[in-house]
Order: structure tokens, then C-alpha cells, then sequence
């Protein structure tokens, strides 16, 4: 009988035998995953029904593979796998090789956390690279009842079952590993954003649920455990609810009073007023596309080729006839309702075309999928056939070139990374927008990073999406994924400088960052190219090297957070919710727009106002700054003083921008910036202003 190791990624253990050869170069596995928390024999069955599925590509294929099922006192069961799908069970997951620990040094002594066991965690699956681990369900349990009665594979311990959390944290400190890509896509070499970084996991959601309770539990224990930032790829669905409810918001704000920078994603709503987690203590992450485009490319039977976006691992070597989904319906079905089986019999060995919808074409006999749906273009969606994602304007001519011809033909190819693609970056079109409707007057999002089909570790138990493959390693798209690129890179400034806030933190990434796409022009909102505003990108696009060294920082703390939300009407019961201190504003807080934010806006400009600002600098000996103004339509804008002259890192300077309109801008805001330079150093802050009077 053979040992074979059964691997596990952040959240398999235990052992694989083989024994025994039949057809088909299949054995016979024993499966052995220690200890389980299911309620009773059925649900372990259908769990591992479930985890096989992942690689035998359907549930009633891993029915037929499985022999017997351990259930009782121990979880596991035995099946006739392949040698492939046995390494497929095995190699994952904390033990990938994204989170080995190899070259790095002890666990820092700062770091009191914990690495909590659990069904299929022990104390080995942590290690110098994943310092620690903790799991929350107290509150899932309460909100929405027990975890089985959701009928997903999934463990009762810090280990991932969906490929999320996984795909996130090896995004942000991943070590580097060679030969990477998903079915030789994008294959490359694999690293995350800071490498040398330590991950603590703290596991608070389940099956896309996650509880306020468990929240704020997970963020509590994080701030004690020692930890610099906070990633949190997660937030309220729209629209973003009050600081003073909002449990990440008032889980963040403790952090922040602890030194803990907290990243979080914007959301990806696509549309204006939907960004969440806004709080101004919070970095605030939108996502943007890379200068690497996932295409397949779907060939015509006229030579021509249309672009379109998918993961296809295969080559389609001949032509097919194309079919309109409509059209495909099986005798007395609509075509409104063709899907699945109600595809007629002529369907088969068709190219199926539909229109914002999968249905399961292969049931029907279809060979192939094209989908038209312009709000997923940015998606890299992974079909079970070969199959191909395309926009409006490429559905025009796809449609064009059926109506033309009498027996319409097509093939999809295999899909390919393209490098140096220009214009690039893009904003996403999916990532959620401005304006804050909650702080009118901070501009959201923050900042944007990478989000759209990034290549990173995947908890291979995790189907990838509709394909039903096992992988380790996934090309996925969302603000989930731009949020641990800006994590990563607050962690190296935080590296480069220890003694500074989150706030000064803050600042140096939004400063620094970039408005212009790498062809020099200004970054447009992708497919198609549409203009952009600081609601889209906040200050512009991460850039981590210049943001280790901005020059200066915007620095602000609690109390000036606090004097910020009195100045918005805050009642000192909803500061106490916020702060858990009964705290009382002070009689004349200052104007909101004179918060200390790298960013400057204000919602309700009527008349001429002046907006205050302090800089604190960080440089190397003496400096002069200048002061460059970008006028926002409409706007007079003047600065005073219009130099600032620094002699000594930690010198503070104050000056005043003075807005002046000359017309109203009719309910939208109008934008510009402020930009201070010594000639070396690029010091920006957007400008949006909402002209309600002259």
C-alpha cells in the first residue's frame, strides 16, 4: 500500500493510500481527513460527494468514484481516482507553495495571535509565513442558522473552501514561485505584493455571508494579535450604510486609533453613489485593468476576427455553425426560455450565441458558447465548453456576419495572454463609484490598483467557477483583488517608515499616485474608453515606488476625525456608538472640508470659501515646494502661501486654498487638483467641488 501525502492552501490534511490498479490507470484512494464537526453521516457524505466533484468535473461522477465513506468518528472515504486527481486532493492550500515560509526569519515577537485548530487546520499548517490563523461563526450562526443547512463543502476552521481568501492573501504576501499560470495562461512567476510579509488569517465570512458580529470579533482579535494592516476584501452591499452602524466602519476606526492601517474594497456595483466602506479612515480601493489582457479570439468563417474574453484552456480546431440562442429552442418552447434541454436536436454541434444569460448548452448538444453581456467584460468566466464573452459592439458584427451569410460558421481559440497592451490602466468597469454619499465632502474611492484578472493562489476544492475544475492557482477579477495590492504596498511603507500613522500612510499612497494611462494620456473607464474623475479612481493609480518616499503627508488622528464627524451633525450617541467613549463636539467645529485629507472637496460651495491644509515633511535636508493648481471648470483657485520651505524631516507647514466661482455647476461636481513639487518630488491632491451659488 502507498503513502501519499495529502497536502492543504490557507485553510487537506491528512493522508492519501493507494492500493490496488484497475482500467483506466485508476486505483483505489483512502482519503483521511481527521476529526469533523458535521451533524450527522449524510451531510460528510454529501461533503465529500462535493469535494470530489471538484475533479471528477460532475456530482454524478464522483457518486460513481466513491467506494466507501468514513463518517462516524473520523471524516474521509475511499474512490477510484486517477493519479492526477489524487495530486489534485493533495498540494493546496496553507501548504501551497505561495505560503511557504522559506527564507524567512522568526515570527516577529510583536505578534501575540494564535494559530487556532480546527476540522482539516492543525498547529502545522501554520508556519513563518502564515503566523496565524483564527475562524468566526458565532454570529453567521445566529444571523442565518447552522453552516450545514447551506449545503456547501466547507471546514469549521480557518482553512478556505472557496478560493477567495486564498486568492487575497497570496495577492498581498505570497512568496515568490515559479512556472505559474492557470491552463499555461499568463504563465509567469507568481509573487505577492510584499513577499517578506507575515499573513495572520482571520476567517469571518461563509458561503458570501459575513456577520457584523464576526466581523468586529475578527477585527478585535486582529488589532490585539499585533498586526500593521488590515485587508478586507468585503463590505455592505449599497448603499454604504452610517459610520456609526456600520460594523466595519466602527471596527476600522479602533483599528486605526491602534496605529492598524485598514485597506477595503470599493465594491463593484458599476455604477455612481455605490462605493462602500467610505469612511475616512478607511483606504478606500477601486480596481483598474494591467497592461496583460486575457483574450480569446473567435474566428469567422469570412476571416474575420472578433475579440472576446473567457479562460479557455483548449483550442477549438474546426468550424461550427453558429446558432442564435433564441433560435435553439426545442419544439413548443419559447425562445425567451431556451436553455438546458429545451434546445432542439439541430442545436447540436452548434456554436450557441446567447444574450445575457448561461444556460447549459451542453446538455443540448452545443459545442461551443458565445456570450454577449457588455457588463462582464472585465470577467474572465471559465465555461465548461469552449466558450467566449463578448460586448455590444462585437455582438453587432458577430450578428452581422450571421444575417449575411445562409450557414453562418465559427470557431473559438484558445485563450491567450497578451503583454504591453496600451492604453493601460483602465478603470474596471465594474468597480463602484463616487460620490461618497455618506461624506460628501472626501472624495471616494482613494486610490485604484490592479483588479482585473489577476493571476493568484486558489483553494483547489474550490471549483473554478462554471468550469468545474480543480486548480491552484485562478485569474480572477473585483475590488476584492485590487484591495490586497494596496494592502501589500502599505505594508512596505510601513516597513520603510514604522513610526508613521495610518494616516501619513494614507497619504503617501494617494499622493503619489498616477492619473495617466501608459500612453500619457489621462486613465478613461474601459471597454470603451470613456472619460474618468476622481469618483472613478480617487487620487489615480497606485505607484509604490514613489510612494515610499512622497515628500510629505497629510497626517490626521482620532481627535480630528472626531472634530470631522461633529462637523457633519454627529450626536454624541452616535459618537459613543462609534468610539464606545461618551464624547461631546465642540461648539464650533471646524468646516468639514478643512479635515486634513490628502484630497480636497467640498459638496456645497456657495460663494467664496477658504479650505485649510497641514503638511508634515519627510524629506532629506532643506526644501522648496511649489505650488501647481489644475482649475476645476469654473473655479477661481488661489494658494497661500504658494511656497512652502522645509528644513528638517518633521517640520509642519499650513496654507489655504482659496475657491472663488464664477458660474454654478448645476448639481455635478467640477474637478482639478493641487500639486506641490520640488522638482524631484510629485506631491497631488484631486480637487472636486460642487457649486451651488456664485
Amino acid at each position: 500500500m502507498k503513502l501519499v501525502e495529502l497536502f492543504a492552501l490557507i485553510f487537506l490534511f491528512g493522508f492519501a493510500f493507494a492500493n490496488g490498479t484497475i482500467a483506466n490507470n485508476r486505483k483505489h484512494y483512502i482519503v483521511y481527513m481527521g476529526d469533523h464537526s458535521f451533524q450527522d453521516s449524510e451531510s460528510v457524505v454529501a461533503a465529500n460527494h462535493e469535494m470530489l466533484t471538484s475533479v471528477m468535473g460532475s456530482y454524478q461522477g464522483a457518486q460513481g468514484a466513491a467506494v466507501n465513506h468514513y463518517t462516524k468518528t473520523f471524516r474521509g472515504f475511499s474512490a477510484m481516482l486517477t493519479s492526477d486527481q489524487a495530486k489534485q486532493l493533495a498540494g493546496v492550500w496553507p501548504e501551497s507553495k505561495s505560503f511557504s515560509d522559506y527564507g524567512l526569519g522568526p515570527v516577529p515577537a510583536k505578534f501575540k495571535g494564535e494559530c487556532t485548530t480546527g476540522e482539516n487546520f492543525t498547529l502545522s499548517n501554520c508556519n513563518r509565513k502564515i503566523v496565524g490563523a483564527r475562524f468566526y461563526y458565532g454570529g453567521f450562526i445566529a444571523d442565518n442558522g447552522p453552516l450545514e443547512s447551506f449545503n456547501h463543502t466547507f471546514f469549521l476552521s480557518a482553512r478556505d473552501s472557496d478560493g477567495h481568501g486564498t486568492h487575497t492573501s497570496s495577492t498581498i504576501a505570497g512568496s515568490v514561485v515559479a512556472n505559474v499560470s492557470l491552463y499555461g495562461i499568463g504563465r509567469g512567476t507568481a509573487r505577492g505584493g510584499a513577499p517578506k510579509a507575515r499573513l495572520a488569517i482571520y476567517k469571518a465570512c461563509w458561503f458570501n455571508l459575513c456577520s457584523d458580529a464576526d466581523i468586529l470579533s475578527a477585527i478585535d482579535d486582529a488589532i490585539n494579535d499585533g498586526v500593521d494592516i488590515i485587508s478586507m476584501s468585503l463590505g455592505p452591499d449599497p448603499p454604504q450604510p452610517i459610520y456609526f452602524s456600520d460594523a466595519i466602519s466602527i471596527g476600522s476606526f479602533h483599528a486605526f486609533q491602534k496605529g492598524v492601517v485598514v485597506s477595503a474594497s470599493a465594491g463593484n456595483s458599476f455604477l455612481p453613489k455605490t462605493a462602500s466602506n467610505v469612511a475616512p479612515w478607511i483606504l478606500t480601493v477601486a480596481a483598474s485593468t494591467m497592461d496583460r489582457d486575457i483574450q480569446t479570439k473567435i474566428y469567422l468563417g469570412n476571416s474575420q476576427v472578433i475579440q472576446g474574453f473567457s479562460v479557455n484552456p483548449t483550442e477549438m480546431k474546426n468550424f461550427y455553425g453558429l446558432v442564435a440562442g433564441s433560435a435553439a429552442a426545442a419544439p413548443g418552447i419559447p425562445s425567451r426560455n431556451a436553455r438546458g434541454r429545451s434546445l432542439s436536436a439541430h442545436s447540436r454541434q452548434f456554436l450557441i450565441t446567447v444574450k445575457k444569460r448561461l444556460f447549459p448548452v451542453k446538455q443540448g448538444g452545443g459545442v461551443g458558447i458565445i456570450l454577449v453581456d457588455p457588463l462582464a467584460t472585465d470577467i474572465a468566466i471559465q465555461f465548461v465548453l469552449p466558450g467566449a464573452l463578448i460586448g455590444f459592439e462585437e455582438a453587432k458584427e458577430l450578428q452581422a456576419y450571421m444575417a449575411s451569410q445562409k450557414n453562418p460558421v465559427a470557431r473559438i481559440s484558445q485563450t491567450m495572454a497578451i503583454l504591453a497592451i496600451k492604453p493601460a490602466p483602465q478603470m474596471a468597469m465594474f468597480s463602484s463609484m463616487g460620490p461618497n454619499i455618506i461624506s460628501p465632502d472626501v472624495i471616494k474611492p482613494d486610490i485604484t490598483a490592479p483588479g482585473v484578472n489577476v493571476l493568484a493562489a486558489w483553494s483547489p476544492l474550490s471549483t473554478d467557477n462554471t468550469a468545474g475544475r480543480s486548480i491552484e492557482y485562478n485569474i480572477v477579477s473585483g475590488t476584492s483583488m485590487s484591495c490586497p495590492h494596496v494592502s501589500a504596498l502599505a505594508a512596505i511603507v510601513k516597513s520603510s517608515h514604522p513610526s508613521w500613522s495610518p494616516a501619513a500612510i494614507k497619504s503617501a499612497i494617494m499622493t503619489t499616485a498616477t492619473i495617466h494611462d501608459n500612453t500619457k494620456n489621462f486613465i478613461r473607464r474601459h471597454p470603451n474608453g470613456t472619460q474618468t474623475s476622481p469618483f472613478d479612481y480617487g487620487s489615480g493609480h497606485i505607484n509604490p515606488v514613489a510612494a515610499i518616499d512622497p515628500g510629505f503627508v497629510y497626517d490626521f488622528d482620532t481627535s480630528d476625525i472626531i472634530d470631522f464627524l461633529c462637523s457633519t451633525g454627529a450626536t454624541p450617541a452616535q459618537l459613543k456608538n462609534l468610539t464606545g467613549e461618551v464624547m461631546y463636539c465642540r461648539k464650533n467645529p471646524k468646516s468639514s472640508y478643512d479635515f486634513n485629507y490628502p484630497s480636497i472637496g467640498v459638496s456645497n460651495l456657495r460663494g467664496s470659501i477658504s479650505v485649510n491644509r497641514i503638511v508634515t515633511y519627510y524629506g532629506e535636508g532643506p526644501a522648496v515646494y511649489k505650488a501647481e493648481v489644475d482649475h476645476p471648470a469654473g473655479v477661481n483657485v488661489s494658494v497661500t502661501p504658494n511656497e512652502l520651505r522645509f528644513e528638517k524631516i518633521g517640520d509642519k507647514m499650513s496654507f489655504v486654498i482659496g475657491f472663488t466661482p464664477c458660474k454654478a455647476s448645476n448639481g455635478d461636481f467640477v474637478f482639478g487638483a493641487l500639486t506641490w513639487t520640488d522638482g524631484v518630488h510629485i506631491v497631488r491632491s484631486p480637487i472636486g467641488l460642487n457649486i451651488l451659488s456664485v
